[in-house]
């Protein structure tokens, strides 16, 4: 009956469980353990868990339960797997999957960490990775080989928002059976069906929009059930990278919220992305919901024409014109998450893309004037007027 529910339906009471007390509010089971009735039940339970069924916390708990549950119902997928970060699930997504000898096509515009364990951790172990320009179709053709086992990108890239043709990347790597592996932060799930386009493996940090609040670290990683609890699963609970229960209790009512949350943060982002667009001191507006961007045609087949959360200011003037920017602001916070109900503003090439050269963030588009915009719920005209008193200090 669920999978008939609308959206907001589902996001409200999906995969909810009531104790024997019957509360409205889900309940938050702050356990590390379960208790047997005897020890023939210990022994069947490590054998086979049925449903409703834990072990132990780090295998599974009824809230994480809950989250997973209710994001596979606004995904559509088949199941979840809900991880200790966003970067614990795309290493679990990954890692789970791969052996030495194995080959890995990947888009090469993607977050520092998330760079580092293609560049540096699946490399290390004996997996080949190539990286290709993400937003061409033949780049993708030319790299994937027979012996692909998976593709990996960020169907929009950190920072400076491409959007990449789920469709298109999987028919590619399907044909020579390749697993497709999505990071859909930036789409959100309320924007994005990336299982429907294609995808076979979703990754998100919950950290950003499904908590959207600043108040916890987790992540999530959607598949089909033989995917979920055959192959992450074992990984998962064998390396450490489960949920915390209470984190899990964050996200369950995070997503009661997420699509009223994402469907406001996107309206003032391209309001304030058309408000700036031309403006003198920037070099760029880059927004995927403005008729400008190189892949707005993509983004109204792929997102429904929603652009986003996050906008990136190429300032004129360099990093000295981007610090005296970002110190200008009074209402956004310079940090670096995004997706938060507060405006967050970051400066890639010296925080979350520092690690990179200077030719890798050259060749990203990664420039010392770029900053990342992630729009909150303030209102949108006094983030406007707070920008434009922000550019009008660089001078």
């Amino acid at each position: 009956m669920t999978e008939t529910w609308n959206k907001r339906t589902k996001l409200v009471h999906g995969g909810t469980r009531r104790s024997q007390y019957n509360e409205v509010s889900e309940a938050i089971f702050l356990t590390q353990g379960f208790v047997y009735d005897s020890a023939e039940q210990a022994e069947a339970r490590f054998i086979e868990t049925g449903p409703d069924e834990f072990i132990y916390a780090r295998y599974g708990n009824p809230t994480v339960a809950m989250f997973e549950e209710r994001i596979a119902l606004l995904e559509g997928a088949e199941d979840a797997f809900a991880t200790a970060s966003g970067m614990a699930a795309v290493n679990g997504a990954l890692t789970s999957i791969l052996k030495a000898g194995d080959h890995v096509v990947s888009a090469k515009a993607l977050f520092g960490s998330c760079l580092y364990i293609l560049e540096s951790i699946l490399t290390r172990y004996g997996v080949e990775v190539t990286f290709v320009d993400g937003t061409d179709l033949d780049a993708w053709r030319a790299a994937v080989r027979a012996d692909t086992k998976a593709v990996f990108f960020e169907s929009m890239s950190n920072p400076t928002l491409e959007v990449i043709d789920i469709k298109g990347v999987a028919e590619i790597a399907h044909a020579v059976g390749a697993t497709v592996v999505v990071d859909n932060v930036f789409s959100t799930p309320v924007f994005s069906n990336a299982i429907e386009q294609g995808a076979d493996v979703v990754v998100y940090s919950a950290t950003k929009h499904i908590d959207g609040q600043g108040r916890a670290l987790g992540g999530v990683v959607l598949g089909s059930k033989d995917y979920i609890r055959g192959t992450l699963e074992p990984y998962m609970k064998h390396t450490g990278g489960s949920l915390s229960p209470f984190h899990a209790w964050m996200f369950v009512k995070g997503l009661e919220t997420i699509d009223l949350r994402v469907n406001a943060q996107a309206a003032s982002a391209l309001q304030i992305a058309e408000a700036l667009d031309g403006h003198p001191a920037l070099a760029r507006t880059i927004y995927p919901g403005l008729k400008t961007h190189a892949q707005n045609d993509l983004v109204q087949r792929q997102l429904g024409g929603k652009g986003g959360t996050v906008l990136s200011l190429d300032i004129k003037g360099g990093k000295d014109a981007a610090f005296a920017f970002l110190n200008a602001l009074t209402i956004p916070v310079i940090s670096n998450n995004l997706g938060d109900a507060k405006s967050i503003a970051t400066h890639p090439a010296t925080t979350t893309h520092q690690r990179l050269s200077e030719d890798q963030r050259a060749e990203l588009g990664i420039t010392d004037g770029l900053v990342r915009f992630s729009v909150g719920l303030e209102d949108a005209d006094d983030l406007i007027g707070d920008v434009n008193q922000a550019l009008a200090a660089i001078s």
